[in-house]
């Protein structure tokens, strides 16, 4: 199940049913960018393409790095308080051709380390107009999918299939979501 969570009200705007065999970067093809709104995925949903197509519906991203993630520097800031976990916020250009071709335009990358976790998260982001601890800040509420996850497994009762044919299974899914 892939799904798109509206952060203000914890509520999926989007649900998409699919078999296992189903990549989660194919289900930013599905999506229509919304203006302006900002789409938090993790390292799974890279796809250069996809997120070339939501920079040019003037939407935002901010997405865990895959590594190695090869690019060039183009700007660097070094005005960075590293006592609130910042390490690095760099423009940034790919450098592999085929990344480069399906991504043109500039990236920004943020690396923040999460004291709490012990762990260097490295994320990128078309969004060039907040803060990189507001992008690190950000991100952070993509746990909130998780959470919602969580109660999903925990509170949909499930115990028999009404039907075994995907419109089925998907009525069985949305109806588990209606509360009693």
């Amino acid at each position: 199940m892939h799904t798109l969570l509206n952060l203000r009200g914890s509520i999926p705007e989007f649900v998409l049913v699919t078999d296992g065999k189903y990549h989660d970067s194919n289900v930013l093809d599905v999506i229509v960018p919304q203006l302006g709104a900002i789409y938090m995925m993790d390292k799974a949903n890279v796809d250069f393409a996809a997120l070339h197509r939501i920079q040019m519906e003037d939407a935002y991203f901010i997405i865990r790095a895959k590594s190695p993630l090869k690019y060039e520097v183009k700007e660097q800031n070094f005005n960075i308080d590293q006592s609130t976990g910042l390490r690095t916020d760099m423009t940034i250009v790919l450098t592999v051709a085929k990344s480069k071709k399906l991504y043109p335009d500039k990236l920004r990358l943020v690396e923040y380390y999460d004291t709490d976790k012990d762990l260097n998260l490295v994320f990128f982001s078309n969004n060039f107009e907040v803060s990189a601890l507001e992008i690190a800040r950000l991100y952070k509420n993509r746990w909130q999918i998780e959470v919602f996850f969580k109660w999903i497994k925990q509170n949909l009762v499930i115990k028999k299939l009404w039907g075994h044919s995907q419109n089925a299974f998907k009525i069985h899914i949305w109806t588990a979501f209606v509360p009693i």
